[in-house]
């Protein structure tokens, strides 16, 4: 048996860490500000205003920025898988330089391989996901190409269309999030190739990270309180323009 099991109590804290979080964050966000919950009423906003901009060649700079981001992760990652996959012929060297460290728990051949296998796993999964994610930018790049031009602000028509703009916006961006996070695991898999406990130690980690930086840090404490303050602007100005 390739794994103990203080092996396998490590993975399944892994897993369910990950997933769980995952299931929280995604949960927590429809009732508590927090960075998704806050930036989707930003991207609303953002929304709103390309509806009433005849040109918008701000907005095909600033999306054109956001994909260029993904698409370094996605290359990054496609990089990573190489050299994961180069270490595959590499396992008996790998298996000397780990059993060289002091605190390092005792590792085989097989066990090896398997651990390769599980952050090769992770990439691929992040991989399709940054793609994806670009891949809805794509579409929103189109939509945003199709939007009729409304000063007015209060066709409601276009009102509907933007907010499903930003919807398709948000779920690229939740793509992009997932891969990001992904990336965070992946250091915690890595983890895995010296010790178990420091692979569960991690994943906690990782938890605790997240949630901090996505629910309790002061970027999103600034995001929260532009997005009254963009709410109180927008009504303002809806009193003092006209109807079309």
């Amino acid at each position: 048996m390739p794994f103990s099991l203080i092996d396998i109590l490590a993975l399944s804290v892994f897993i369910v860490t990950w997933y769980g979080y995952t299931v929280f964050a995604r949960r927590k966000a429809k009732t508590t500000d927090c960075i998704a919950r806050s930036l989707h009423q930003h991207r609303i906003h953002w929304m709103y205003e390309v509806i009433s901009r005849e040109v918008r060649v701000s907005e095909a700079a600033l999306l054109a920025n956001l994909e260029r981001n993904i698409a370094f992760f996605a290359s990054s990652t496609l990089l990573i898988l190489a050299g994961i996959f180069t270490l595959f012929a590499k396992v008996g060297t790998l298996e000397i330089v780990i059993s060289s460290l002091p605190f390092a728990a005792e590792v085989n051949h097989l066990a090896i391989q398997l651990k390769l296998s599980l952050l090769a796993f992770i990439f691929v999964l992040s991989f399709f996901q940054f793609t994806w994610s670009m891949r809805q930018y794509g579409f929103l790049n189109v939509m945003i190409g199709a939007t009729p031009f409304d000063l007015s602000g209060k066709n409601e028509n276009l009102t509907a269309y933007a907010k499903q703009m930003a919807i398709v916006q948000d779920q690229a961006a939740h793509s992009y999030n997932y891969g990001l996070r992904s990336y965070y695991f992946a250091l915690a898999a890595m983890c895995w190739f010296f010790h178990p406990f420091l692979l569960i130690f991690m994943s906690l980690w990782v938890v605790y990270t997240l949630y901090t930086r996505e629910f309790n840090s002061k970027a999103v404490k600034a995001i929260t309180a532009a997005q009254s303050l963009l709410h109180q602007e927008r009504q303002l100005k809806n009193e003092k323009t006209p109807s079309a």
